[in-house]
């Protein structure tokens, strides 16, 4: 019988390409393998951590600690502990939860596989065992980070910023379109920085200009991009290009120039702003989806009321928002003191939410009567769940079209908008729209 592993991916979406690629190298020794699965037949687990914030860590030690727990019962045989939070805290992992049978580092993919006894094949070493739906798949092209902003301690787990080569991606990226991949979601830690380390300027609008070009590709979407020295150079590649989303990920966590400063982001509310004006200028129609941080250590009460302010005024198409985290081995965690209560912080987290649920209610209202070009992810209950070049799997907004109309789960259509919620739209498609999905 083949060895089953169980691999399960916590944390962010870069976390996921890595278990892909660990799942890949097993696969490939011989090992039946499973994703985030149930599967009690499944004797070898390994869990692949995220150390962000607070929540993310304790969500990953409790994980851990379940799996512990289940191994002691005799239900699972071994417990492998590989990512950010090993990374940032393997003594500590391996000292405290005894159960566990290994734990790597986030770069130690190739000595894990080692030590379960097989192969590290450096011929898949870009290969991956896709756990997305088969028409899409992230392709993360780059790892680390060079900021130092004061809340953050990626840059401790991931190390300095590192770009995967332009020719690298590429081949990559042909080998998922090949697999029946359709749209590329692209990620990293910091998109701006793309390429400075291996081409002494930005390969970001080299690198998406060339993906552009790969046959079967529909969409190509940015994520995470940086507001300080962004790279200019591809939003005339995002505007010219049919199969590059108009939309774009960037965070910018606050706007006030007392928090910016504080938080060490290296730009100021003017700043921001014109950056803002001038990517919507010159892609008109861009949906920009950005994060907010609330509880910083010095955010005062007038700091909060400019950032409703500015949301109000941007009007962004799609916005998170998170409360800090006070973390040890960061600027934020060694100079100042976590001195927001977390209900305020909560709070004022919810009512940013509130502001933006309004904007994308309005937002969505607009959209009635268009016809949209909407890829289908799913069927769920009476509704086919579909998304728009305009939103990203999990974060962002959906397209319910009713499951009356036979439609294929990865395929393309053009749907008209027939009503809208809050953060969803509701569609439909008519023999006159089928047909123009079918030119």
């Amino acid at each position: 019988m083949k060895k089953k592993i169980n691999v399960i991916s916590l944390g962010c979406s870069k976390n996921l390409v890595d278990s892909e690629l660990f799942l890949a190298q097993m696969a490939a020794n011989g090992y039946s393998v499973s994703h985030n699965s149930d599967d009690s037949k499944a004797r070898i687990v390994a869990i692949n951590t995220c150390g962000f914030i607070g929540d993310a860590k304790e969500e990953s030690v409790n994980t851990i600690l379940g799996y512990a727990d289940a191994k002691k019962r005799g239900l699972i045989d071994k417990i492998y502990v590989f990512g950010c939070l090993s990374e940032r805290y393997k003594d500590d992992l391996q000292s405290e939860i005894p159960e566990v049978d290994g734990v790597y580092g986030k770069f130690q993919i190739k000595k894990m596989v080692e030590d379960l006894n097989a192969d590290y094949k450096m011929s898949l070493s870009r290969k991956r065992y896709l756990t997305t739906p088969s028409h899409f798949a992230y392709l993360k092209i780059s790892e680390g980070c060079n900021r130092t902003c004061s809340y953050c301690a990626i840059p401790r787990m991931t190390g300095k910023h590192k770009s995967v080569s332009i020719e690298n991606l590429i081949t990559e990226a042909k080998g998922l379109a090949d697999s029946g991949v359709k749209e590329l979601l692209i990620i990293a830690q910091d998109l701006s920085d793309y390429g400075r380390d291996i081409y002494k300027e930005s390969g970001l609008a080299r690198l998406i200009e060339e993906l552009s070009q790969i046959k079967g590709i529909e969409w190509i979407k940015l994520h995470y991009a940086y507001p300080a020295n962004f790279p200019f150079e591809i939003l005339p590649v995002i505007h010219q290009k049919a199969n590059v989303a108009k939309y774009l990920d960037i965070a910018l966590q606050h706007c006030s120039d007392n928090m910016l400063n504080l938080m060490r982001r290296n730009v100021t509310r003017e700043g921001t702003i014109k950056l803002l004006e001038r990517i919507r200028k010159e892609v008109p129609g861009i949906h920009i989806r950005t994060t907010m941080l609330v509880g910083h250590p010095g955010e005062t009460e007038a700091d909060f009321e400019e950032l409703k302010d500015f949301i109000r005024l941007m009007k962004f198409e799609r916005l998170g928002v998170f409360t800090y985290s006070h973390e040890e081995g960061t600027i934020a965690g060694e100079l100042y003191e976590d001195n927001i209560p977390a209900e305020v912080k909560q709070a004022r987290a919810d009512e940013l939410m509130a502001i933006q649920q309004l904007i994308s209610a309005e937002i969505n209202t607009a959209k009635i009567g268009q016809i949209l070009k909407v890829v289908i992810d799913r069927l769920e209950g009476d509704y086919f769940i579909g998304r728009t070049e305009f939103d990203s799997p999990e974060v962002d907004g959906e397209v319910l079209i009713a499951a009356a109309t036979k439609l294929e789960i990865g395929s393309y259509y053009m749907a008209k908008i027939t009503s809208s919620d809050d953060f969803d739209l509701y569609g439909e498609i008519s023999p006159y729209v089928m047909a123009l999905s079918d030119n």
